[in-house]
């Protein structure tokens, strides 16, 4: 029977509404930029910490998971498979399945392989090693050890990247060892550099040794752009994260310098050892995580762009870079603390962006949705169908006066809006013995404090001044319902200051 007429035109509504509505998730928010609309969508749900995305040799998206998993997601339907479970991984805190990348096939020999970064234990210790998958349709097979570097405490990084020339970059973190950034046999804080098979380059700055760069304390970040210039973001301590533009050969400072050399011991090491300063760095830190280079029509807003997600901050950053990629001009912050820690970040070829959440993490910053962790997908759409989420650019420093919001920069991250801490890891500030002991309070924040079998150590705040220190300080001591009657005050922190400069 012919159909014709309006039923005709009735059924075509009604497929092509079917149509309409088979592709991908529905958008959540929208981000308006100068020309284009954003539509932000939800892929894949209740993950457990994905702290790698890529796009994968067979043109979906890989991602895998810090206790050891690998999957392919198919970010249309939502369905992903399980490609490879590492039952070695040590995933103790910030060790486990870390940093992967795919290379593109082999020229010589038709093979595309995966590289992962992953810690395991060594008796009292971890180590870190680099292995090469061959990819095999959806299977990862022939696993090749490729390095193996040993003795980390915390701090392992760690990120990988393959540039087209096919060199493997892989970052490691300092260990939590102090001098092993600097040390000229240690691989630990360290750009390491390899061909596909495992052998040292020719060309690497000291022969037979695949050090490519050294001087870094905890890289999150690796990626290059398409003129194959190499940058990475990383963890500084209680100051100073950092994003670096990558030489040959080059000294980024760690642990003599922190961020830029502005204090007379770092300028007399920069001077001496030609230590290349940072291309940004933030005080106070925002914890850099993922970072990938962007440079798609798509997104035309975006392009010759570092994007950034952080752990702390809990934010995209849109970092734009000068023509010659040696300069970021400006920086711009998308869904600020809507998702919680953000882990990964990666671009597929049609120039869409992929972010992974960290909330089921070691140090999640508040309990976790329901539905985390999540990965999430920023598109080009025609126009906006939900909420408009603007960007922001940085804001300034938080002032003196304001004590609650100078504790939740500094302090937070690590011991709660709320001062419950992390337990067996960072200390309730509600029920610490430090409360009724000033003296020693104002040392561990001023100064520090560390612990042979806790790498996560308390940092040094001596970088502020007295009287923000004291408004911190006295901010602990009178919330959660402790009630401390005493001040302490700014004289007493410049004497302690003092005291153990003398001391």
């Amino acid at each position: 029977m012919m159909i014709t007429g309006a039923l005709a035109v009735a059924i075509s509504c009604i497929l092509c509404q079917c149509r309409q509505a088979q592709p991908g998730p529905h958008t959540l928010f929208n981000i308006a930029l100068d020309s284009s609309v954003l539509g932000v969508q939800e892929v894949s749900i209740n993950n457990k910490v994905p702290w790698e995305l890529m796009w994968g040799p067979d043109n979906t998206l890989w991602f895998n998971e810090q206790e050891g998993r690998i999957y392919r997601l198919d970010p249309a339907s939502g369905k992903r498979k399980l490609l490879l479970r590492i039952n070695d991984v040590a995933g103790k805190t910030t060790a486990g399945l870390l940093g992967m990348a795919s290379s593109a096939p082999d020229p010589a020999t038709g093979r595309s392989y995966l590289f992962t970064a992953s810690t395991f234990a060594i008796r009292d210790s971890i180590g870190l090693k680099l292995v090469r998958y061959l990819v095999q349709k959806d299977t990862l097979v022939e696993p090749k050890i490729i390095a193996v570097v040993s003795g980390f405490r915390g701090h392992y990084g760690s990120r990988v990247a393959i540039l087209p020339d096919h060199k493997v970059y892989w970052a490691t973190g300092d260990g939590a060892q102090q001098g092993s950034a600097q040390s000229a046999t240690d691989l630990k804080g360290k750009i390491l550099r390899f061909n596909l098979d495992g052998s040292i380059p020719a060309d690497n700055p000291v022969p037979g040794s695949p050090v490519w760069a050294k001087g870094f304390r905890n890289i999150q970040g690796l990626t290059f752009s398409d003129t194959t210039r190499l940058y990475t973001s990383e963890h500084g301590d209680a100051v100073d994260d950092e994003v670096n533009l990558i030489r040959k050969g080059g000294n980024f400072g760690w642990s003599n310098i922190e961020g830029n050399a502005n204090l007379a011991d770092e300028k007399v090491f920069a001077d001496s050892a030609n230590a290349i300063a940072p291309l940004r760095a933030w005080t106070p830190t925002i914890a850099p995580s993922g970072m990938v280079f962007y440079n798609n029509a798509r997104i035309p807003e975006w392009k010759n762009s570092l994007l950034l997600v952080s752990l702390k901050d809990r934010n995209l950053r849109v970092l734009s870079l000068s023509k010659d990629g040696h300069a970021i001009v400006k920086e711009m912050i998308y869904l600020d603390k809507m998702y919680g820690r953000l882990r990964g970040v990666c671009v597929s070829p049609e120039g869409d962006v992929y972010l992974s959440t960290s909330n089921h993490d070691w140090n999640p910053y508040s309990k976790p949705a329901a539905d985390d962790d999540k990965i999430i997908r920023i598109t080009r759409v025609n126009r906006a169908t939900a909420k408009l989420i603007p960007g922001k650019a940085p804001e300034a420093k938080v002032s003196r006066e304001n004590a609650k919001g100078l504790y939740t920069v500094y302090c937070a991250s690590c011991h709660k809006e709320d001062g419950s801490g992390s337990p067996g890891i960072f200390p309730a500030l509600r029920t610490t013995p430090l409360l009724n002991q000033p003296r020693q309070l104002i040392d561990v924040f001023l100064f520090g404090k560390s612990s042979k079998n806790n790498p996560n150590r308390m940092p040094s705040f001596k970088f502020l001044n007295d009287e923000e220190a004291a408004a911190i300080l006295n901010f602990i001591r009178r919330g959660w319902g402790n009630n401390s009657s005493d001040s302490i005050t700014e004289a007493a922190v410049q004497e302690r200051r003092a005291g153990k400069k003398g001391g």
